[in-house]
This record gives structure tokens, sequence and C-alpha cells, in this order.
């Protein structure tokens, strides 16, 4: 997190996210073409190979770390094998350039609806060109809650569960969910992919709503707005936001949250990056503890 603070994304083509990415899309023209149940089978296969690939290099890299810099070497040993981890880890996770682009839309917002929705375009992959400022805002809203966990929240949680390959293989199925997830042409392909994204996000997903809204009265209803989503996972954090600042967030046609609250003023988009980063002070000393558990479990 503190890399992240400091120096931000590393640049295109050194990111292993983009990597992921350029290997998901080698097959995926060709995936597209086929009929469901082939595409279904073959698109499954696709993504296992994928997985294999990303976990077993994520694997080997942390074997090496651990196998020269820790056994026998002390304080200064552990250190550097946590730097050393630390930097690999860090583009598996982006709070700061979330944050950023999330700011970026009120700012440009400011400057006029259409460099508003023009931001916008950046983060989501609905139509911004209709949108009124507020649906701006709300989506520019919801953007920063679900990616608070798809970016940062999930790939820290599967760390401390599984190490380096757990915070890899998250980034990888989040990645192909996201290229390969639609109800179009790449249905039947990239079935898969959305499930094991749903299945490996259902925890964050819920950990990240409880940090956003640490107040045990509001999760019955924070359950309840939840589950108006498609999604088993995004509406959490989504919902969670909504009702922390008492906000109504929409999705025209698909889904409403929160109907009680007011639309998202000018100031709602600073103050959801303000919840986020509180969220982020419980969630990160929270799993660090974890972790710390979790090796100790392990050494004794």
């Amino acid at each position: 997190m503190l890399i992240d603070r400091l120096f931000g994304e590393p640049r295109t083509r050194w990111h292993p996210v983009a990597w992921m990415g350029a290997l998901l899309a080698w097959p995926q023209a060709w995936l597209e073409r086929q009929p469901p149940r082939r595409g279904w089978l073959c698109g499954t296969l696709a993504w296992a190979v994928a997985a294999l690939l990303i976990t077993l290099l994520a694997w080997v890299l942390e074997a090496v770390v651990w196998r020269l810099l820790r056994p026998g070497s002390g304080l200064a040993g552990w250190a550097a094998a946590a730097l050393v981890l630390g930097v690999l880890l860090k583009p598996l996770l982006a709070w700061r350039m979330l944050a950023d682009e999330v700011r970026a839309v009120d700012a440009a917002l400011a400057s006029g609806l259409d460099d508003g929705r023009r931001q916008l375009s950046r983060l989501v992959s609905r139509n911004t060109a209709t949108l009124d400022p507020d649906l701006v805002r709300e989506s520019a809203i919801e953007t920063l809650a679900e990616n608070l966990n798809d970016s940062v929240i999930a790939p820290l949680l599967c760390f401390v569960i599984a190490g380096l390959p757990g915070a890899a293989l998250y980034r990888l199925a989040n990645t192909a969910d996201a290229m390969w997830g639609y109800r179009d042409q790449r249905e039947w392909m990239g079935k898969t992919a959305a499930r094991a994204d749903d299945l490996l996000s259902w925890l964050p997903a819920r950990l990240t709503a409880l940090a956003l809204l640490p107040r045990p009265r509001a999760w019955r209803r924070l359950r309840r707005q939840a589950a108006r989503t498609p999604s088993p996972n995004s509406g959490w954090p989504m919902a969670a936001i909504a009702l922390r600042l008492g906000l109504r967030l929409r999705k025209p046609f698909v889904y409403q949250l929160n109907d009680a609250g007011r639309p998202p003023h000018a100031g709602d988009i600073a103050a959801a990056i303000a919840a986020s980063r509180r969220a982020l002070a419980l969630v990160v000393p929270l799993l660090m503890a974890l972790a710390a558990l979790l090796r100790w479990r392990v050494a004794t």
C-alpha cells in the first residue's frame, strides 16, 4: 500500500494485469465465433490454462523470494523478503489510481457535462452519452465502491490467504470476467470466467461492505439493498456506500439502491473517496493481523 501511495501504477508494458489481459485477448476472437457448447468448453479450458500459468509463475516468484532472502538471515532477511513481495504484489492492486480516476470525474463534471461523461467513460462499460449530472456522479461512486473490492481489498485478502499466487489468480479471474463476462457473443465463452470471479469475490465483497458501513444495525438493510443488483457481489459495496452517505444510486432499468436517499451533489464523490479511505484504514490492519496469525500457525 505504501508503494502504491508513493509510486502509483507501473507502465503498461511492465504491468502484470496488462499481461493477463493480453493473454486472455489472444484466443478471444476465435472463442467468440464458436457455438454455445463448444464456446463454453473451450472458454473454460482457456481460462483454466491461463489460471494455471499465472498461478504457477506467481508461486515460483514467491518461492524464489523466500528461498533467497529469508532463511537464516534474521530480521534483515524478513525485511528484504517483505519489500520484494510488496513490489511484486503492488501491480495486483490499485487504490491510488482508482481514487485519482474517480476524483477526475468530479473535476471534469465541474467543467461541463460532456467532459464529465467523457471522463466517466474511462471507468465504466455502460454508454455515458445520455447520462445527466446525477447519473454521472452515481456511476462514479458505484465504480469506486465496486473497485474498492475488486482492485484493492480482494487482492489483499487473497494474498493473505494464499500468498502471491492467490492474489494473481484473483486478478486473472477479475480481468477475465471484465473481458469475457457479457451477455453478447461472449456469453458462453465467458460463463466459467464469470462464475470464478463470483466465487472468489464473494467474501471480499462482503468484507468491503462491512468496512464501508461499520454499523451493525444497518446490516440487515444492507443485505436487502445488495440483493437488488444482478451481481451476487458488486451490490454489497455499492449498497454500503449508498447507505453510508445517504445517497440514491441507480443503473437505469437495472437497479436502484437506497430509494430514500438523495441524488449525489458536488462534493459527494470526494466524500465517497474519504469513506473508502477510512474503510481501508479498517481493513488493512485487520488483514495484516490475519496474515501474522496465519504465518504463526504455519510456523508452529
